[in-house]
């Protein structure tokens, strides 16, 4: 887990502002599929609550000091909270589908975003699969959502019941406010004038709605909050919680990328996102950190009614509880505001998992990734193992309080690109076979490529051991939008893309 050590603030044009020192089932098809799948004895229940784009600016894990997510934290300190955590892509269309599927993108070929009624057809992988939902459901349980749940929301008839996804990230104002870049979403700004005006506090009536409900059967709801993704617009008083000449800046290298291959310089380029030099000059780099840090609070705090729910339900003693993200995000680190790269900080996610028999007050310093949710749930649920899935059960984990974990986190963007992440080290191999190489315990930063040293030859040789063997090419199905590199990708292999 990182923690923090803050030196004092300097002015905005120092190297550094703060330094951080570590770390589709129809309802008539579930009714059938129930008369002959039964779920175990004295079942769980699965509350299952994903947050978009939220990266490790969360209390316990210490991503930023002055972040305010009690809500978030009293969660991690009923249970576990995994502080090596990592996303299984930087985006939240391939990440969401390989949690949901349980296949790795490399498998499937769904590097980027996808329609969510496309991922059975999407590749010869995904065709018969059932997803997590699905599979839940033909076993006896009743599954309920809402909000963005998949990329969009979720396939149609996966969820016998789906509250719905309000479209886009609204609300939006009329004009941006400060950043009017075309081919993002991103601006800031203190907007609405009301919670009750955001998508996720309807979210969050709707799944406290549900738990407030008797059900005849074991139930797994599952509950996907907008914020913190962009624009960042909440309501004034969450701004009022962050006073922006209070606030420390991320770490940040102006000449970061001299040591990096020419192909990450390509991966990684997102030309329509702020960069940190930019927010330098303009002064806006404190402001977009009190929009992110409110958001985070703003989204904390609609986690806690939905948490609240079910404190105050009958089914507070027999409910798993799991958080997560779907990827992390920059925060001018990397001189970017923006996902979509293989670095510490666009793949590191917040993971809690809370449940009956999972001891209080746990940290995991294992390597462990969104993959391994399928399979962790299933078991923890007592349902059989479902032998397509690719990841690995957290239950030894959370019950055994062991610290053997021979896994490692792998994060993929795009074909033959992807990110090795052990309990100390980071290596990302490109498709033209270019590396990069962080040691964590002495670079937190990954400021510092290693990947030619020859005295890491060995390292680099264990980390090769997790890298995916599989590399299917993209499917026909997904589109990429405003990354040049891929778009180009895509274009060559006869790939449309929006």
């Amino acid at each position: 887990m990182r923690t923090c050590r803050v030196v004092k603030l300097l002015p905005i044009t120092a190297l550094l502002i703060f330094l951080p020192a570590c770390e589709m089932l129809s309802e008539r098809q579930a009714e059938q599929s129930r008369q002959t799948a039964k779920p175990a004895e004295s079942p769980l229940n699965v509350l299952m609550i994903g947050v978009d784009d939220l990266n490790d600016w969360v209390g316990v894990m210490g991503g930023h000091p002055q972040a305010q997510t009690p809500h978030i934290d009293r969660l991690a300190a009923g249970g576990m909270l995994f502080a090596n955590a990592h996303a299984n892509a930087p985006i939240c269309g391939p990440s969401r589908t390989s949690l949901m599927t349980g296949l790795r993108p490399s498998t499937t070929g769904v590097y980027s975003h996808i329609e969510d009624n496309d991922i059975h057809r999407a590749h010869p992988a995904t065709r018969d699969l059932e997803l997590l939902p699905e599979y839940f459901s033909r076993r006896g349980y009743k599954t309920m959502a809402v909000g963005k749940v998949f990329h969009k929301g979720a396939p149609d008839g996966v969820f016998a019941e789906f509250g719905g996804r309000e479209p886009g990230f609204g609300p939006k104002m009329e004009q941006p406010a400060v950043w009017d870049r075309k081919g993002t979403s991103t601006d800031w700004a203190a907007f609405p004038e009301r919670d009750e005006q955001m998508p996720d506090y309807r979210s969050a009536r709707w799944a406290s709605e549900r738990l407030q409900q008797r059900h005849d059967r074991p139930f797994f709801l599952a509950v996907g909050f907008l914020r913190p993704h962009v624009p960042w617009y909440v309501p004034q008083p969450w701004f009022d919680l962050h006073p922006p000449e209070q606030l420390l800046m991320p770490p940040y290298l102006p000449n970061d990328s001299e040591d990096t291959p020419a192909i990450s310089k390509a991966v990684h380029e997102v030309n329509m996102m702020p960069t940190a030099e930019w927010a330098q000059q303009t002064g806006e780099w404190p402001n977009i950190v009190q929009a992110y840090l409110a958001s985070v609070s703003f989204v904390d705090h609609y986690i806690g009614q939905v948490l609240k729910a079910l404190e105050a339900s009958p089914y507070r003693d027999n409910t798993l509880v799991v958080l997560w993200s779907d990827h992390g995000y920059h925060i001018g680190e990397k001189n970017r505001f923006a996902k979509n790269s293989l670095w510490e900080e666009s793949s590191r996610i917040p993971l809690i998992i809370k449940a009956p028999g999972v001891a209080a007050n746990q940290v995991s310093q294992a390597p462990v990734s969104l993959l391994d949710l399928y399979p962790t749930l299933l078991d923890m649920a007592g349902l059989p193992a479902y032998d397509r899935n690719e990841g690995n059960s957290l239950k030894p984990l959370l019950q055994a309080g062991t610290t053997d974990w021979p896994h490692a986190a792998v994060t993929t963007y795009g074909p033959g690109n992807h990110a090795i992440r052990d309990r100390r080290y980071r290596y990302i191999r490109y498709e033209d076979g270019s590396e990069e190489l962080y040691d964590h315990d002495n670079d937190p930063n990954e400021w510092k490529n290693l990947a030619d040293n020859p005295d890491f030859d060995a390292v680099k040789t264990e980390l090769k051991r997790h890298l995916p063997v599989v590399n299917e090419p993209m499917s026909p199905l997904i589109h990429w939008q405003n990354i040049k590199y891929f778009r180009d990708k895509a274009r060559e292999a006869g790939i449309g893309s929006e």
